[in-house]
């Protein structure tokens, strides 16, 4: 089965999180996708925590490592198409191509976004829950 990983999830694995055991756990024998955008977006998110002196330069480092193993199929993004979705529902575009990509592909969502998943609702976007 496939499942579209927001980019908190990587995150949250990476940086050993309370959340990682589930999302291991959940993620066991899954195929994970993504937009095309994930590297970009995660680069930016370690180097906010990196500014913010939230992660040394080290820590940061390290958690790329780490995500860079966790096996993933990037996905192509329709620009237009999520942006239009993003304008319609009040949100970004990167939460909009994560959005957009999971309807294309009839992906379920993984995310630890409450803003997102209740997006992905509203869309009826199915969402992998916490077991």
């Amino acid at each position: 089965m496939r499942v579209l990983a927001d980019t908190n999830v990587f995150l949250a694995v990476a940086l050993n999180e309370p959340e990682k055991l589930w999302l291991l756990q959940l993620t066991q024998g899954v195929e994970l996708v993504a937009p095309v955008v994930l590297p970009y977006e995660l680069g930016n998110a370690l180097s906010a925590l990196v500014k913010r002196k939230r992660l040394t330069a080290g820590e940061a480092n390290e958690a790329w490592r780490v995500i860079e193993r966790i096996p993933v199929e990037l996905m192509d993004v329709d620009v237009q198409a999520s942006l239009q979705l993003a304008t319609q529902q009040g949100i970004y575009s990167y939460d909009a191509y994560f959005l957009h990509t999971a309807m294309r592909f009839k992906c379920p969502l993984l995310t630890l976004d409450r803003t997102m998943a209740r997006v992905a609702a509203s869309l009826k976007i199915r969402s992998v829950e916490k077991p």
